[in-house]
């Protein structure tokens, strides 16, 4: 069973938050509700999300504050943040926005097709994540027990293998995705970090074939 994705939304006005709602619905993931840069913060305390739509005008901890506390914390510093606001102040109150460590910086009224779409591309992203620190897992603790044991890990590899081919030729249809569709700088940057580390656990399976005189020392660190 594929475990679903979270989103965070940020907004001080319920309607807003369920305008939000309306609109993602359609991707089927888990939709979490903060009315606060606050309640944000308490949120990812906790949880793990593929995105942070935030609001940038709120009482109190505005969304830029909010943004600063967020890359602040390790935990959360990677995670995608896409700015929604009502105001345009021009080039300088985006470019603050940017600066905060926003991916995207969208104004009021937005169309809905397009923030889906970019919503989307970012929880794609985050599963294909997800499921690369699962299979790096699955072959550091058959490695530690084959150890002990003295097994032989040959089935596991090749299963591995196949899981790991799988998830390639994902991440690969999803950068020619994002180059036809012109996307955003950042969620290119984020599919070519994935690539790379898809490479580099590609490299470390291969040494662990028989024959090739490798070793469990050569699987890259996963973050």
């Amino acid at each position: 069973m594929v475990q679903k994705a979270k989103i965070l939304l940020v907004d001080d006005r319920p309607e807003n938050l369920l305008a939000l709602e309306a609109i993602l619905s359609a991707l089927d993931q888990t939709l979490v509700r903060a009315s606060s840069g606050e309640e944000a913060l308490k949120a990812l305390l906790t949880d793990d999300f593929a995105v942070i739509l935030l609001d940038v005008q709120m009482p109190g901890m505005d969304g830029f504050e909010t943004a600063a506390h967020i890359k602040r914390r390790e935990r959360t510093r990677d995670i995608p943040i896409i700015f929604l606001t009502a105001i345009n102040h021009g080039p300088h109150h985006t470019f603050r926005g940017y600066a905060a460590g926003a991916v995207d910086y969208i104004s009021k009224p937005f169309d809905p097709w397009v923030l889906r779409a970019k919503v989307s591309v970012f929880v794609e992203l985050y599963m294909k994540n997800c499921k690369l620190r699962e299979q790096a897992a699955l072959l550091r603790l058959q490695l530690e027990g084959d150890g002990h044991t003295g097994g032989e890990p040959a089935g596991l590899l090749a299963e591995l293998s196949a899981r790991l081919a799988a998830v390639e030729e994902q991440a690969e249809a999803l950068s020619k995705q994002l180059d036809d569709e012109s996307a955003d700088a950042a969620a290119v940057a984020t599919a070519a970090h994935l690539e790379r580390k898809l490479t580099g656990l590609r490299r470390a399976l291969d040494a662990l074939e028989p024959g090739t005189g490798g070793s469990a020392g050569v699987l890259p660190a996963q973050s």
